[in-house]
């Protein structure tokens, strides 16, 4: 409700007269408008509009109010978010993740891992990756409890459609990978809170390098904890099945059975071998989220120019226009590096575009505009005004 006051003129001086003509003024209008002139006043005073925490670039300010290391290989630490001023934070939902602005100027994409019923607090969880970009160790090396942090969103680009409330699927099959678990989590909140038949299995490297298993531990045998380290008849087990991540098999068929949606989390190639594996199955479905960039399809070798140095790159076909940039221009900004968050938005000067983004509207994209992380050359030549 806008509760603002308009000034407004009307050529009526005084209400209007009964209906039937039994009194000179309508004596319902004549009490609602005596009512509204005094009550309206009185709740504008009552309920003022409050500042949300955001401002007008999308910039959220909010403070670290806890920090736990969550995995026992001690790479894994959840940072949790408040308002510093004690008020809510704009409302998210399973699958949602958050764009960190860190000092240093790097902006990184965390996927929100607390419970959505909680508007006073965000969590995200960041493990220690010593060779990326630097970002995840700045989070785990510069930022502490009381530390104000800037951040944007929160967005989702992996929603859950639960059975029964936006999908025909009869049953949820979670698989989480590491640090992917991290959009999993909110998901098992709400099939739990809803009561859905679901079935989670989370997979890793060791047991130390799993985070939260100690949140996990409460939903029982609902969950199944694997890792590639763990004892076999033959040594260790190595990387799971096809079968073993999408769970018991229809005894008749010996197939997954259909009325299932999936959701997965992890990398590349366990994503590539789920997509591949459910090709044939259109009564399955396969929602997911990488955590590491897609690989290149179709490409073909092109030579990028930045026009202000005149200097040439050679982009291969199997590796991004971005990571190539990043050879002669290391601080180039990013984030997602799969062509939905903008972060690496960058004007072409001439070269037909291959745009391969999500975001990217007609008008911008005939501006010249282009999102590195995925989009190519369309020719063999692109110039980048850089």
């Amino acid at each position: 409700m806008n509760q603002r006051a308009h000034p407004h003129t009307t050529t009526l001086t005084s209400p209007p007269p009964h209906l039937y003509g039994r009194w000179r003024h309508d004596p319902v209008l004549v009490f609602g408008t005596a009512f509204a002139k005094v009550w309206f006043p009185l709740w504008r005073n009552l309920s003022p509009l409050h500042e949300t925490p955001g401002t007008e670039d999308g910039v959220t300010v909010v403070q670290v109010v806890d920090r736990q290391v969550v995995a026992e290989d001690e790479n894994v630490v959840a940072l949790t978010l408040a308002n510093p001023d004690g008020g809510v934070l704009p409302r998210w939902y399973a699958g949602a993740h958050l764009d960190l602005l860190l000092p240093s100027g790097r902006m990184r994409e965390y996927s929100l891992c607390g419970d959505p019923a909680d508007r006073h607090s965000y969590r995200i969880a960041v493990r220690r990756i010593p060779d990326g970009g630097g970002g995840s160790v700045e989070v785990h090396d510069g930022v502490g409890v009381g530390d104000l942090i800037q951040i944007k969103g929160p967005r989702n680009a992996f929603p859950i459609s639960l059975p029964g409330h936006g999908s025909s699927a009869t049953r949820l099959r979670f698989i989480a990978a590491g640090i992917g678990i991290t959009p999993i989590l909110p998901m098992i909140t709400a099939a739990e809170r809803f009561g859905l038949d679901w079935s989670m299995i989370y997979t890793g490297r060791s047991l130390e390098s799993i985070p939260f298993r100690d949140e996990v531990a409460r939903f029982a045998d609902r969950i199944t904890i694997r890792t590639d380290d763990g004892p076999g008849a033959d040594g260790p087990v190595g990387v799971p099945t096809m079968t073993e991540l999408l769970g018991p098999v229809d005894p008749e068929t010996g197939r997954t059975p259909s009325g299932l949606a999936v959701y997965c989390c992890g990398p590349t190639a366990l994503l590539e071998n789920l997509r591949i594996h459910l090709a044939d199955r259109p009564d399955i479905e396969l929602h997911y989220e990488r955590f590491s960039p897609p690989p290149v399809e179709n490409g073909r070798e092109f030579t990028a120019t930045i026009a202000s140095t005149g200097r040439e790159i050679t982009v291969a076909a199997d590796e991004s226009l971005l990571t190539a940039l990043q050879r002669e221009l290391p601080d180039l900004p990013y984030s997602c590096r799969q062509g939905f968050c903008g972060t690496c938005r960058q004007h072409t000067v001439s070269g037909a575009v291959d745009h391969r983004d999500n975001i990217l509207t007609e008008p911008e994209r005939e501006t010249g505009q282009i999102l590195p992380c995925v989009s190519r050359a369309g020719g063999d030549r692109l110039v980048l005004d850089l």
